[in-house]
């Protein structure tokens, strides 16, 4: 019975924190540098599942998510069974980054830059994909460029790139990429509804996604 008390317990103060705490650190954050953040709102928890189901499951390595935010995605990802050892949360935020490593902390949350993600990267780890959620449309053209070149640098031999995006049409930055294959998906419950791409740079082709 007192198990039960406690697994209660555990379970109401995670819900309240993700209902009151995270939002408002999202809310303060796209206050203070709009730039980085990029969307209204968190994102959902259909776009996460949907952004998690890109990543293959039939092979090992690292999984590298950019832009952590409130932990959405991450979440979704380890729902979708990849290993917190093998998952990697890069953060630029400090506030994103004291709650991401108090919610997840078995999960290895970096705070640094996207645009130093090879120098971030351990050596010798294999990549199996990287889920970003930057918001790649509002950031200067160099920086996104710098950021694209090292996702086809550290994915050139295996692995794929993860991208979501507001945008109906093409956006600008994916004429920076040239991957060998890509494949779109729609997210229509998320607010604003999201285009998530998935990119390989290898020969091996893309996963199929759930329905």
């Amino acid at each position: 019975m007192m198990h039960r008390v406690l697994r209660f317990e555990r379970a109401q103060r995670l819900n309240e924190y993700i209902k009151n705490i995270a939002p408002g650190i999202f809310i303060q954050e796209l206050f203070t540098q709009p730039g980085s953040i990029g969307a209204i709102c968190p994102s959902s928890r259909y776009l996460a599942r949907r952004m998690a189901q890109q990543v293959p499951r039939d092979t090992d390595g690292l999984v590298i998510e950019l832009g952590g935010g409130t932990g959405v995605i991450t979440q979704a990802l380890l729902d979708q069974g990849i290993a917190p050892k093998n998952l990697m949360v890069v953060e630029y935020s400090r506030p994103f980054v004291r709650r991401l490593r108090e919610r997840f902390s078995d999960v290895n949350i970096v705070h640094g830059n996207a645009a130093d993600l090879c120098q971030l990267v351990p050596p010798g780890r294999k990549i199996k994909a990287i889920v970003s959620s930057l918001p790649l449309c509002s950031l200067p053209d160099p920086l996104t460029q710098l950021i694209l070149q090292q996702w086809q640098t550290l994915l050139r031999e295996n692995g794929v790139a993860i991208q979501f995006s507001y945008h109906l049409r093409t956006p600008k930055w994916r004429h920076y990429l040239t991957p060998k294959h890509t494949c779109s998906k729609m997210v229509w419950a998320n607010l604003p509804p999201a285009n998530i791409t998935t990119f390989s740079f290898s020969e091996p082709t893309l996963p199929h996604s759930a329905p």
